[in-house]
């Protein structure tokens, strides 16, 4: 699709500059956060709908990938790192207080910037994600048992392990995008953004395929403190998501003021698959909080 930019640029956060856009004029901001981690924002796009007269999107890519500073230093990939990085581009841009929309791991980093900065968040969308990685590895070899044994074996493996380079793996991972990762021929912006992807930080941090998480978050929990999140939340989750409706329920449960919203034909691109329902789930969660 072909955003119509109001505005784009570039940003100081700590290490580098990123490269943003912002859609639409408005004075709320919707402030989008792409997941991977190292997976470009283009896949986002879509988002730019919810743009009005009152409300503007911005999207960005996070250090280390697509049009952003690509600093040669892994241990820049961290939670940390890119909380601190949410935090720059939402000061650095005046954005005020902001509507937080953050898909896939880039829900895990909206978890963490809304215990860090809460007074920086009008309300939280949690898109796709997750709260505890050791639930989510659990989930995911529930999905993989669920396919015939000649697909199943080589996602068995790279979940415990094994390699993700094959042509047998490759194969079976086909099969897994298909049905738990993108339901529709892939948009255009989902493959760019799949074929720009930054190998370093996605291996560093989650690891070298969607079943294979053995990076630093693999551990990764906030299920015991995403309580202290007060704000507005809407959780949404494609029924035949690879973060599963599970992991979504896990999240609403524990945020006292969400909401959780599943699309039944869609996995985890909903805001593709179901685009024009999904941005108007999300534009009415925006006006019920104003």
């Amino acid at each position: 699709m072909a955003v119509e930019w109001a505005r784009q640029g570039r940003v100081e956060v700590p290490d580098g500059q990123v490269a943003y856009g912002v859609v639409g004029e408005g004075e709320r901001t919707v402030l989008t956060l792409h997941g991977g981690p190292g997976v470009p924002s283009q896949y986002l796009y879509s988002m730019a709908d919810l743009a009005s007269d009152g409300l503007r999107v911005v999207f960005y890519d996070q250090l280390g990938c697509g049009k952003s500073d690509k600093p040669d230093n892994p241990a820049l990939w961290t939670l940390e790192h890119f909380v601190a990085e949410v935090e720059a581009v939402r000061t650095g841009l005046d954005l005020g207080q902001v509507d937080i929309w953050g898909h896939s791991c880039g829900g895990v980093l909206a978890q963490e910037y809304a215990l860090a900065y809460p007074d920086a968040l009008r309300t939280l969308c949690l898109a796709s994600t997750i709260c505890s990685a050791p639930f989510h590895r659990q989930e995911l070899l529930r999905l993989i048992e669920a396919f015939p044994e000649e697909s199943a074996a080589p996602l068995r493996e790279a979940h415990e392990g094994g390699e993700t380079t094959s042509p047998r793996y490759r194969a079976a991972s086909e099969k897994f995008w298909d049905r738990h990762v993108c339901l529709i021929p892939t948009p255009p912006e989902v493959q760019s953004s799949v074929d720009e992807l930054a190998t370093e930080v996605l291996e560093t941090m989650w690891g070298p395929d969607d079943v294979a998480m053995r990076g630093r978050l693999a551990d990764w929990e906030a299920a015991d403190r995403i309580s202290a999140i007060e704000v507005p939340t809407l959780v949404t989750v494609g029924v035949h998501d690879s973060l599963t409706p599970a992991s979504s329920r896990m999240i609403a449960e524990r945020i006292p003021n969400s909401e959780l919203v599943m699309f039944e034909s869609s996995s985890h691109h909903a805001h593709w698959e179901e685009r024009e329902r999904y941005v108007e789930v999300v534009r009415s969660f925006l006006e019920a909080h104003p």
